[in-house]
Order: C-alpha cells, then sequence, then structure tokens
C-alpha cells in the first residue's frame, strides 16, 4: 500500500535521539492477554455496540457522555465516524449482520452530509469519512461509500495552503484567527487523502498529506519528543509562528491525546509515505508518553501530570495502543524498543480491560469509562468519549486478528 511516489526526504528538523524508556519493567510482556481473556472482552464490547444500535436508531452519540449515557444528535458533529468505526469493526469480529446492516443504514446520512457541506468546515473530514464510507467500501464495496469518501477528500484538499503547506485544522479559511492552524490531531485525516489518490489516480490528494505530514514531522514534535497540540504558521511566507495548546493544561505542556495521535499518525501515514522519519519520530513521541504514565499506566489528560488528582484519560490510552500495535508492524526485529512497545501495549489494554471498561463498575452506554473531552472547559471529564470507544475496539480487533486499517 505504500506509496511509488517520490518526495525529497524528510529530516526531523529536532534531535533524532529517543528518550530512554526509564522504567520497562513496568509493562510485561506476558500480560495476561490471553485469547480467552481476550473474547471476553471482545464479547462484553459487542453486547454493548449491539444494545446501542438499537438506542441511537437514526441518530448518533455526543462525542462525550453526560452522567454516562451518551445523547442522541444528529449526524453533525466530527465525532459521528467513531460510532460508525465501531458498526464496522463489531462486523468484521463478528460476521454479525446486524452490525453490516446498521453500518450501511449510515451511508446516505454520510452521503448527504457531504453533498450538502453540512458541518464539514474542519479537517475532521478523515475521521468522518474513512470510519464510515471508506470502512463500508473496504467492506462491501457499495458505491454510495465510495463516491461520499472522493466527495469528502475533495472538500479536505480544499482546505490545503500552499504556501504554509498544511490544512487548516479549523474555520472559515478567511478566518484570520484560525488563519495557518494545524493542529496533531489531522495526522490522521491524511489517510483520506492518500486513499482518494489511490482510488483516482490523482496526485494532488497526496502531495498535499506529504506536505502537511512533513510539517506536522517539523513543527509539532519538540526537541524532546513531546507535542504541540496546534502550531500557527503564516500562510502568505509559510513563517512558523507559534506553538499553543487548545485543550491541554498549556502551552507549553503535552496534551494526552495529542502525543497518542502522534504515536498513531506518524506510522499510519508510514503505510502510504514511507519515510524513515516518519518511524523514528514515532518511537520518540511512543517513550515520551510511556515515561509519563502513572501505576495502572493509563494516563492522566495532559502528561505534564503522573500523580495526584488530575482526571485520567482513557481515550488517549486506547488510542496509544491502537499506535504501537500499528508502530510494531514497521520496527525492525533488532529495534532496542521494539519488546518494550509489544510489552507497554498488551499491559495498558489489560488495565484498560480489568479497570476502566463500563461493566466492572458503573452503568452506561460506553465501552470505556474515565474518558476526558476538554479538560479546560469542563466538557465530558470523566466521561465516556466516543473516540475512546471506537479506539478500545480497534485495539480488541488488533489484538483478535490482522486487520486491514480503515485509515
Amino acid at each position: 500500500m505504500a506509496s511509488n511516489f517520490r518526495e525529497k526526504s524528510v529530516d526531523i528538523a529536532q534531535s533524532s535521539l529517543r528518550e530512554t524508556i526509564n522504567n520497562p519493567a513496568q509493562f510485561n510482556l506476558d500480560a495476561d492477554l490471553t485469547p480467552a481473556f481476550l473474547q471476553r472482552a471482545i464479547d462484553s464490547a459487542l453486547m454493548k455496540v449491539k444494545s446501542n444500535i438499537g438506542f441511537f436508531g437514526d441518530s448518533y452519540p455526543e462525542p462525550s457522555s453526560i452522567q454516562g449515557t451518551y445523547q442522541k444528535i444528529a449526524n453533525n458533529e466530527w465525532t459521528s465516524g467513531f460510532w460508525s468505526g465501531q458498526l464496522w469493526l463489531a462486523y468484521e469480529l463478528s460476521d454479525d449482520d446486524v452490525f453490516l446492516n446498521a453500518g450501511l443504514a449510515q451511508l446516505k446520512s454520510y452521503s448527504q452530509r457531504i453533498k450538502n457541506r453540512e458541518q464539514v468546515d474542519h479537517h475532521d473530514l478523515g475521521f468522518l469519512y474513512s470510519l464510515s464510507c471508506i470502512a463500508g467500501y473496504k467492506n462491501t464495496g457499495n458505491s454510495e461509500a465510495k463516491e461520499a469518501a472522493v466527495l469528502a477528500a475533495d472538500c479536505l484538499l480544499e482546505r490545503y495552503l500552499e504556501p504554509a503547506g498544511i490544512i487548516q485544522a479549523w474555520g472559515d479559511l478567511n478566518d484570520p484567527n484560525e488563519a495557518g492552524r494545524m493542529i496533531i490531531d489531522c495526522n490522521l485525516n491524511l489517510p483520506l487523502l492518500y486513499w482518494a489518490s489511490e482510488e483516482t489516480g490523482d496526485l494532488r490528494y497526496k502531495k498535499a498529506a506529504n506536505s502537511h505530514i512533513r510539517q506536522s514531522l517539523r513543527y509539532l514534535v519538540r526537541e524532546d519528543a513531546s507535542t504541540y497540540h496546534t502550531y500557527f504558521l503564516d500562510t502568505v511566507t509559510g513563517e512558523a509562528l507559534k506553538g499553543a495548546t487548545h485543550q491541554g493544561f498549556s502551552d507549553d505542556s503535552c496534551w494526552s491525546r495529542g502525543q497518542a495521535w502522534g504515536m498513531s499518525g506518524f506510522p499510519l501515514v508510514y503505510r502510504f509515505y514511507p519515510a524513515p522519519a516518519l518511524i523514528e519520530q514515532a518511537c520518540r513521541v511512543t517513550n515520551y508518553f510511556l515515561n509519563r504514565l502513572p501505576d495502572d499506566l493509563i494516563c492522566y489528560w495532559d502528561l505534564d501530570f503522573t500523580e495526584g488528582d488530575q482526571p485520567r484519560d482513557s481515550s488517549s490510552a486506547a488510542i496509544a495502543v491502537c499506535g504501537m500495535l500499528e508502530l510494531l508492524k514497521n520496527l525492525p526485529l533488532n529495534d532496542p524498543d521494539r519488546k518494550t512497545y509489544e510489552a507497554a501495549a498488551k499491559s495498558i489494554m489489560v488495565s484498560l480491560i480489568n479497570n476502566y471498561t463500563s461493566e466492572k463498575h458503573s452503568p452506561g452506554n460506553g465501552l470505556i469509562e474515565h474518558g476526558v473531552y476538554h479538560q479546560p472547559n469542563n466538557v465530558g471529564v470523566d466521561e465516556y468519549c466516543i473516540w475512546g470507544d471506537y479506539f478500545y475496539l480497534e485495539a480488541l480487533t488488533r489484538f483478535k486478528q490482522t486487520w486491514e486499517p480503515y485509515w
């Protein structure tokens, strides 16, 4: 699947040295992720997803729950795809037509949304359309799904700013407050562009994605391998302006979900753009993440916190597990950290299953509790987060079987 399109080499602007993993012994390569244990977790998750099909009907869940229950909304949030993606994962895990039919039933909504340009003035089109329409197309060959996904890629491509070499994250492209803003989340939106290039033969999508990931390597990862959530570039000159946060503790801190997006996004993009710097940077941000985990291995909402009463973010942990499993596909067997990444992915997953799954402690209609949406705004704190549920199910799928990503 890797791209044959030749691009100039990519350099890591910052130090290429990896931070040493401080305590690899805390991760257990023999973590009790046995086939029977894993299947029980899968069966429990599938039961909850099937129940939610009846609960949501033609509606979609809000990004985060309120007191443990996702409220019903229309298909108008950036997060809708994480519910659709659960349906397709559930179908792959079970071969149950209940999940297949539910996934197919949603395609018309996504098609109408992109054709009417409803709430698509942002870069999260990959989160929306990779997990709904590309997933549906890969599973069934549905032509409506393919058409909608290409239209979504067209919409995302319009956000590419040539002088800055980035895809602008949010808002009207003429809004001076948002001009030139890139964010680390976008690494997972880029596969939509690569997919569109492969399906249509149009290299414009691929060129834009390649440019954006180079800028992500250059500016979003700090010298110490922590990440900025967001970074601004001058839209006329391309000059680097400043790094900042939107959902982290401070501009200089390291927002946990942003770090997890880096852990997962760089190796996913490597599938299409095999620049060695992507893998080395993924290792660096992973090591930084692993060095800042509390005793139960589920990170706080910002990696500046490693102990105390701050909220945990199980959603970041689930994303990180998927990132490490994707990274392992591309590491040589003699990589010095390979066994630690494998052990960490297993150990974090066991902790999520044992300590954070909904049936263990509390009622509700999510899969993993104790997530955080937006701590500074006090939104979705210590709640289910729909992306956390999705990545938890994706991680279960990755552990269960050889899986072709929707990304």
